[in-house]
């Protein structure tokens, strides 16, 4: 991960995911405000669960390049099978992706099996996932106590962000607020893992007394104590984290706005009652329309279906 390739490639995947988590759950409320759900992926007309294969599918790619395709021998190993030291922030990228494979595989073999309480189960897998993403952030090995580290910090607290949204989503799955923050931190996410690797890889975008040194087999962004260059790229690191902060606002209100010009609320099921009046809905139409809601039913999201209506 520690190239301009690394950053952006897991970037645009963050970013993909983060907006197609925000049209959906803003369509979602949108058309079902009263009986919002929030599930923690989206399933897609007659590929259901696209999103957890691409998920599955870029995780493995992104552990086949970190441990095998990326280093020099192609392999990450010592010739006794320790961990040499310069290959350690391979393994923890690597286990990264491995976090996320693991929740896309459970949340697909969760849904196939249609276990109860599969999607509290799932989100806590998702949960799971981000709070490895920050623990190895956190904790990494390489130096980023540098304007690296400045963009990892910053990173890192989406990362929480993300990790909050994600286990409040489990408490409470109805509120629009929490999914809509957790979709909008994980386009942030994206756009900053790509703004990160732009920035620290292309020799031009460094900023003035900055420069790149080769270090342990990879480039490494390094600035000169002297004449202020370190503490300058790092206030400039901050301002870039500000305006990509009010970029991802922007875009989560205009989005908003376009969607309620397009989606309008639906018909609202309204049981029928007899001369007693008592209802004759036996409940099964309205597990249908939750469980279709989180994903967890036979029809796709957005699928529409006759609705009831009641009698004069």
């Amino acid at each position: 991960m520690g190239t301009l390739v690394g950053h952006v490639a897991p970037g645009l995947g963050f970013l993909v995911v983060g907006l197609w988590h925000l049209y959906n759950h803003i369509r979602l409320f949108l058309l079902r405000p009263r009986s919002n759900v929030a599930p923690v992926w989206f399933p897609v007309r007659g590929a259901r669960h696209l999103e957890l294969i691409l998920v599955i599918a870029g995780a493995a790619a992104s552990i086949l390049i970190e441990l095998v395709i990326g280093p020099a021998r192609h392999q990450p190993f010592d010739a006794d099978g320790a961990v040499p030291a310069e290959h350690l922030h391979n393994f923890e990228h690597a286990s990264i992706s491995l976090a996320l494979l693991v929740y896309a595989a459970a949340a697909i073999h969760l849904d196939r099996a249609r276990a109860p309480g599969r999607d509290a189960v799932s989100q806590l897998a998702a949960a799971a996932a981000f709070a490895q993403e920050l623990m190895l952030f956190h904790l990494h090995s390489a130096d980023h106590a540098g304007v690296e580290g400045q963009y990892h910090l910053l990173l890192q607290g989406v990362a929480a962000v993300t990790l909050a949204a994600t286990a409040l989503g489990v408490a409470a799955p109805r509120s629009f607020a929490v999914s809509l923050v957790r979709s909008a931190s994980l386009v942030l996410q994206g756009a900053w893992f790509v703004a990160m690797g732009v920035a620290l890889w292309t020799p031009a975008l460094l900023p003035r007394g900055c420069f790149l040194s080769h270090e342990d087999g990879h480039d490494v962004a390094r600035c000169r104590e002297e004449g202020g260059a370190l503490a300058r790229a790092k206030a400039l690191v901050n301002l870039q984290f500000s305006w990509y902060l009010s970029a991802t606002v922007v875009l989560v209100v205009v989005l908003y706005l376009r969607m309620c010009s397009l989606y309008k609320e639906e018909p609202q099921y309204v049981p029928m009652v007899d001369g007693n009046g008592h209802g004759d809905d036996d409940g099964d139409d309205d597990d249908n329309d939750v469980e279709a809601a989180k994903g967890g039913g036979g029809r796709a999201f957005g699928e529409s279906r006759p609705m009831k209506v009641s009698r004069p």
